[in-house]
């Protein structure tokens, strides 16, 4: 059994808030510059070359990509040959955004009761976080800073069985469409289908830590993927909602089974910045 002191956790946590918020990932830096040469509108094409350059000036001067830098959303994965020491899990991912934040000069946006006291905590705690029980003696920690324009924009749909796939595209295209400018695009869709109405929102926001460009493994559901990308960028809306052919990177879809009477699907856009940052401890 491998000990691990929850020290080790908290400043992880920590550099990871920082650098998810001012260092861009190479697969999005790589998919806005190839998306210059797909696009054929003027204006969406400097708003793109302005999204690379933004993350330069974002990296070399440690500010962050965005203004907005989210809700912190961690993922966890535990190996069940571990025990840790030195409090509670949660808590020592609550300590390492606190310092994170503070430390990163990074804006902090959580307000502590969202219906009777909407008073900023002050250090973007808590955060979301979620444990998953895996093989081994190793912690996988992925850090996503959310942000709030993109996820005002998701949705979610207690769907017919009798619905269908083609209930699926159509809920996808009405969300994106509905969304507009408002999320910030190019943006990435986040897709979960199945499951319960609280557990296919997980998988619709689990599925944005993928790479872009990276495919479900199911030939079927990848083929919906790229399919639906496609529909998803003939709507028009283009680079922050200016119009072109580049309103998404990516449409990524995870799946669960479900109930015979239901049919849930959830839609979470993510923004252009695409913040997602892991360590492996």
């Amino acid at each position: 059994m491998r000990r691990i002191d929850l020290r080790e956790i908290t400043q992880a946590v920590k550099e990871l808030s920082i650098e998810a918020n001012t260092i861009a990932n190479c697969d999005l830096r790589d998919a806005l510059t190839a998306s210059i040469e797909k696009e054929v509108s003027p204006v969406g094409k400097a708003v793109l070359g302005q999204l690379i350059k933004n993350q330069d000036i974002a990296k070399f001067t440690n500010l962050p990509i965005c203004q907005d830098t989210g809700f912190t959303v961690v993922f966890l994965e535990v190996g069940m040959d571990i025990s840790f020491t030195g409090g509670i899990v949660q808590d020592a991912v609550n300590q390492g955004v606190r310092e994170g934040y503070i430390e990163g000069n990074l804006r902090k946006s959580i307000v502590k009761d969202p219906l009777t006291s909407p008073v900023n905590t002050q250090d973007n705690t808590p955060a979301i976080v979620h444990i998953e029980l895996v093989p081994g003696d190793k912690v996988k920690i992925t850090l996503m800073p959310k942000g709030g324009g993109s996820e005002n924009m998701s949705r979610i749909k207690m769907m017919k069985p009798s619905d269908g796939v083609d209930g699926v595209r159509e809920f996808i295209l009405k969300t994106v469409k509905t969304a507009g400018g408002n999320p910030c695009p190019p943006i990435i869709v986040g897709v979960g289908v199945g499951g319960t109405f609280d557990y296919v929102a997980f998988l619709a926001k689990k599925s944005l830590l993928r790479k872009i460009g990276e495919r479900n493994r199911d030939p079927e559901i990848a083929a919906m993927e790229e399919k639906w990308l496609l529909e998803v960028n003939k709507l028009g809306i283009g680079p922050a909602g200016l119009g072109g052919k580049v309103t998404a990177l990516d449409l990524f879809i995870e799946v669960f089974p479900r109930h015979i009477a239901t049919f849930p699907v959830a839609v979470n856009i993510q923004c252009n910045a695409a913040r997602v940052k892991t360590r492996i401890i």
